[in-house]
């Protein structure tokens, strides 16, 4: 038993904790799901930010502090710049990884799923090769669920059908086929200026849908949209955020979904 006295706020928390063998800490649900998929019950998963918030608007709580001290590993994407700090802060003396860049198309999901495998089988080398196995048996589900999307973008012509995206969905709108014409960033960092010129640039090019991203606010997209003369299609970032999006699959399949839902009236 470990006791640990840690500076929260302006209190001190006196905290009685057992360390886990082996906790992974990530700090939102995909790169928690990805963890599990490949430790399975080697591993203890813990996520820190639910998926249904802006990870940017995260406000830490003292569970978190008690996470990050328990941890053995750390998986984060890099817009969590407090991450490193707290893990510096608890004492923490886990293995802290940054796995940036995208995730919502198959392949640069599969990237992570990859990377946590060599991550969770240098920490762990006795069970390489069941991480191994059960890295090979998620990737290959992630790969038929990817085909299976792909052909059904096909057959609805996606291809033909221009589209304003928030830049956190663009690159799974483009993986579909979608043609993406212009994109727009963080919504509390746009301007009317930004509305005006954004819409103009959808209107020019005959933008069917405006594409928007369910954790950074949507008022903006639907503003966007009617600006536009298009259908306003919300889309997540995070499993668990909309309903029937319990895993990181049923996610990919809820926002296809939604955009061919979206586009099958226009044909």
């Amino acid at each position: 038993m470990k006791r640990v006295a840690l500076l929260f706020g302006i209190g001190v928390l006196l905290i009685g904790a057992t360390v886990a063998a082996e906790t992974v800490v990530s700090t939102h649900a995909v790169l928690g799901e990805f963890a599990q998929a490949v430790g399975g019950d080697a591993i203890e998963v813990v996520t820190i930010i639910p998926s249904g918030f802006c990870p940017s608007h995260y406000d830490l709580s003292p569970s978190d502090l008690v996470a990050v001290l328990d941890a053995s590993v750390i998986l984060y994407s890099g817009f969590e710049p407090w991450i490193e700090t707290l893990a510096d802060a608890a004492g923490s003396a886990a293995t802290v990884v940054q796995l940036p860049g995208e995730w919502n198309a198959p392949e640069t999901a599969i990237a992570k799923v990859e990377a946590i495998r060599d991550v969770l089988s240098e920490r762990i080398p006795a069970e390489t090769a069941r991480f191994g196995a059960n890295a090979a048996a998620y990737i290959d589900k992630l790969r038929s669920l990817g085909i299976a999307l792909k052909e059904r973008a096909e057959a609805l012509g996606v291809s033909e059908i221009p589209v304003v995206c928030m830049a956190w969905q663009a690159d799974f709108v483009a993986w579909l086929g979608f043609d993406v014409v212009v994109t727009y960033g963080i919504p509390e960092g746009l301007s009317l200026h930004d509305l005006i010129g954004l819409a103009a640039a959808g209107r020019s090019a005959g933008a069917q849908l405006v594409i928007d991203n369910l954790q950074s606010g949507v008022d903006f997209g639907a503003k966007l949209a009617r600006e536009v003369g298009a259908v306003h299609v919300v889309l997540s970032n995070f499993p668990g955020a909309m309903p029937r999006t319990a895993t990181f699959a049923d996610l990919l399949t809820r926002n296809a979904e939604a955009l061919f839902s979206a586009i099958e009236p226009i044909e």
